[in-house]
């Protein structure tokens, strides 16, 4: 069982630790897709946020030094970036980019890694991914990996040394949720590295779902960027990831069949 995820009754939460860093907010939320670089700001602050995921070929953080810089509103003083392949749909693309990301970001091993299948689905392409993720370890880098919600898959990207496996709810961007509640149990049963949920949020409960499954964390950027109110929708997403990791830690009563009463029945006035 994954150490980040044992509910331990009566122990204070002792962060999520991702390659070593422990980290007291396990909402990881990205940076794209907002109206301008102050609402991205705003909503990151909002979120409570440490790590800020940040596709590389698409998001300036350095290559164009003409163009407004996300780091100037996001700053690596004070939150982790974690560079993304968003877009790669090879292995040879994804670890170029990522190798890109390390030089603009002064060596930074951290990175997530997404290889996709098609334009339609954004669906994780796995053998492009298993692919990819050996040669960034082998390379140097800790890997954050989105992948298929498939335990056999997680299990081979945990074995290839990945720091952790981010399985996806529902399709990049759709809002459906978590669709397949059952896959993720799997998953975070058998992990020994953090298991975040990535792709598919759309609302708060969504989120809570997820912890309260005992995920270690969640990722999401168009349910909070995508909202009317973005700043209001990362507190919400916060609050939703707190409560619902609360709720993992107390542990929930059983399902039954049948009622059980709130107040004794015995000793009752006749």
């Amino acid at each position: 069982m994954n150490l980040n995820s044992t509910p331990e009754t009566g122990q204070p939460d002792t962060g999520l630790t991702i390659a070593g860093k422990i980290y007291s907010s396990r909402l990881l939320v990205g940076s794209g897709k907002y109206r301008d670089l102050e609402q991205t700001r705003a909503a990151t602050e909002a979120s409570g946020a440490e790590i800020i995921t940040v596709a590389i070929r698409r998001v300036n953080i350095g290559q164009d030094p003409k163009a407004p810089n996300l780091l100037d509103v996001v700053p690596p003083s004070r939150y982790t970036i974690l560079p993304n392949t968003a877009g790669c749909y090879t292995a040879a693309d994804a670890v170029y980019t990522l190798q890109l990301g390390r030089e603009l970001l002064n060596g930074h091993k951290l990175a997530k890694l997404e290889v996709l299948g098609d334009e339609r689905t954004l669906f994780p392409n796995m053998p492009e991914t298993l692919k990819a993720a050996e040669a960034l370890v082998k390379d140097g880098f800790d890997v954050m990996v989105y992948c298929s919600d498939d335990p056999i898959q997680a299990r081979i990207l945990e074995e290839i040394g990945c720091v952790a496996v981010m399985p996806l709810a529902s399709l990049i961007g759709s809002g459906m949720g978590i669709l397949n509640p059952w896959n993720l149990s799997l998953i975070i049963e058998q992990a020994k590295v953090p298991v975040l949920v990535d792709a598919g949020v759309g609302t708060a409960s969504d989120a809570a779902i997820a912890m309260e499954l005992g995920c270690d964390g969640v990722l999401m950027n168009t349910a909070i960027a995508g909202a009317q109110d973005p700043i209001r929708m990362a507190r919400a997403m916060r609050l939703a990831i707190e409560a619902g990791r609360e709720a993992f830690l107390a542990g929930r009563i059983p399902k039954r069949f049948a009622a059980s009463p709130s107040s004794p029945m015995a000793g009752r006035v006749k």
